[in-house]
């Protein structure tokens, strides 16, 4: 085995790496790209502005593009969520 010195700078960046790549690997081991399981798109817009870190304009943007997308049921307020009896 072969010794390796590396400065205290150096090694703390290194660390740093490699704890960020193992906090990225444990989150991309979750299923990240699972539809969401509201698809109420005023309930999703009600939760984002109840947190308060979000401002109108961000919300306003954010309800535009989930109007318009394919997931969200648009047509059927009632619609809460991908868990709901089968219509």
């Amino acid at each position: 085995m072969e010794t390796v010195t590396l400065t205290k700078k150096e090694y703390d960046r290194l660390l740093k790496k490699a704890l960020s790549y193992d906090y990225l690997r444990g989150l991309m081991a979750e299923d990240v790209f699972a539809s969401p399981p509201v698809k109420n798109v005023k309930k999703v817009i009600k939760e984002f502005a109840i947190a308060g870190k979000y401002n109108q304009k961000f919300l306003k943007s954010l309800e535009k593009g989930l109007k318009r997308s394919n997931y969200f049921d648009n047509k059927n307020p009632a619609a809460s969520s991908r868990f709901s009896p089968a219509r």
